[in-house]
């Protein structure tokens, strides 16, 4: 009665843990019949073809040795005749005889425990793995927990912990144990020690979320981002546009006195923002790009991807900006490499551009012609004869492009 009673109460577990895991019950017996199965092996011997088969009903568990009836058994071990079979056994058919060993209970029961405790575990991992891959480019908030290697570990929902690498960190930010962090879910990968959640702070979506978050008219598709660009810690510029005539796409971002903009950048750490007007014409967009800067004129070279920009001689360091930052955030932001000259300085520098672009094509027919001349064979000499100071001029012409 006793080990009725305990194999009920294993189903009524099982069927719990069901429920509460969300695993398929019969999954739960399966795995049970297989460890089972396993432990039997362990414990009498492996020779025989066993199997174990739980009742889905009470909970029993009964080990059987199973062969197959055949008219002239060859394999005893694996066979059983038709006549020893009786009806109504056919060849071919199953015949399972139990021999569950009488002390196989103890063994069963930690076996079950076991099952069950593995079951949970792997569901956990499955429940958090899923949890966060639905999340995957989505803002979490957590607490600092500790450092290791200086990655920073986060305790998500003050239970799932992720790893902030000191890769995704963003120079100069300092957190402390505790401390309430908001970051971006990067990645979220699959481990022998269960899932891993990769957080980061310095992520251009990480931008965009939080203004999603502040600006209910991109939240709603009014306003839509059109490009990113984001120096971590310092400095970013969010190219914006609506297709509302009524709507203004800037002012949205802003808020009522700057109040949208400054609460993003108050989660980034006092990062400064820069919301620029999209424009489909790319000289317009550079030119909205380049601010606060004033641009005079912007030329565009398509094939080089390379845009001449003309701005007023006190305009110079504006546009550049401080070590190059606003230009080079500009240029990530159009996707136009950006050569910027001043007012007065403008004609000298086009022409230097020019030659050298001249002198770039050249270099190319120039060389296109020694292949050809060399893959043919019909000219060796002359390919021999080609003049020295040309190929040292070609030489350095080289390792200029390969410096910039």
């Amino acid at each position: 009665m006793a080990e009725q009673a305990a194999d009920e109460k294993l189903i009524d577990v099982l069927q719990f843990i069901s429920k509460e895991r969300n695993i398929p019950f019969e999954m739960l017996l399966e795995a049970l019949e297989a460890a089972l199965l396993t432990a039997y092996k362990r414990h009498y011997g492996s020779e025989a073809n066993a199997i174990v088969m739980v009742d889905r009903q009470s909970g029993e568990y009964r080990v059987y040795h199973r062969r197959t009836v055949a008219e002239h058994v060859e394999e005893p071990k694996l066979e059983v005749s038709l006549k020893e079979a009786g009806e109504p056994y056919q060849p071919g058919d199953f015949y399972d005889e139990e021999v569950t060993p009488k002390e196989f209970g103890r063994i069963a029961a930690q076996t079950a425990k076991q099952v069950i405790v593995q079951r949970i575990r792997e569901a956990e991992r499955d429940t958090v793995y899923n949890k966060y891959a639905r999340k995957l480019n989505d803002l979490v908030t957590g607490t600092v927990q500790r450092y290791e290697q200086r990655n920073m570990y986060v305790l998500l929902e003050g239970r799932d912990e992720a790893i902030l690498p000191l890769s995704e960190q963003v120079p100069g930010e300092t957190f402390r144990i505790n401390d309430f962090i908001r970051a971006y879910v990067l990645d979220v990968r699959k481990s022998p020690k269960g899932p891993q959640v990769v957080l980061s702070r310095s992520a251009e979506g990480l931008v965009q979320r939080l203004l999603e978050l502040e600006v209910p008219e991109i939240a709603d598709g009014i306003v839509e981002i059109m490009a990113i660009a984001r120096e971590a810690g310092s400095r970013s510029k969010v190219a914006v546009r609506t297709l509302r005539a009524e709507v203004d796409p800037i002012g949205a971002c802003l808020g009522p006195k700057s109040s949208r903009i400054a609460n993003v950048s108050d989660n980034l750490r006092g990062e400064k923002m820069d919301v620029i007007r999209y424009d489909p014409d790319p000289q317009t967009f550079i030119m909205n790009a380049l601010a606060p800067a004033k641009v005079i004129s912007v030329e565009l070279f398509d094939d080089d991807g390379v845009a001449l920009v003309v701005v007023p001689d006190y305009q110079l360091s504006l546009a550049i900006g401080r070590d190059g930052q606003n230009v080079r955030l500009a240029a990530r932001l159009t996707g136009w490499r950006l050569d910027i000259a001043s007012e007065s300085e403008a004609d000298e520098a086009r022409e230097r551009y020019l030659a050298e672009r001249a002198e770039r094509a050249g270099t190319e027919e120039v060389v296109e012609e020694a292949v050809v001349v060399g893959e043919t064979g019909e000219e060796p000499a002359a390919a021999a004869s080609v003049d020295e100071e040309l190929i040292r001029k070609l030489e350095e012409f080289r390792r200029e492009r390969l410096g910039e």
